[in-house]
């Protein structure tokens, strides 16, 4: 599938094919995840948990950064 970035207001927006709303079980007003993964980015529903998962992970992330980067080595 093929999306347009579109200007809204002051934003950048995309539209979302009627297929994909439904793939999601999202409609307007909704939060979506984007995340970036080593294949590109994919676009999820909003989750709570995953949300808070993921918020923990970035401060675990920056705390021990130096820690990680040298394990990455």
């Amino acid at each position: 599938m093929v999306l347009t970035v579109r200007k809204v207001g002051n934003s950048l927006g995309l539209l979302l094919p009627a297929q994909a709303v439904k793939s999601l079980h999202v409609g307007e007003g909704d939060k979506l995840f984007l995340t970036e993964t080593p294949d590109g980015f994919k676009l999820s529903a909003y989750d709570p948990d995953f949300a808070e998962t993921m918020e923990l992970a970035e401060g675990f992330m920056r705390r021990y950064r130096n820690a990680l980067r040298d394990l990455a080595k």
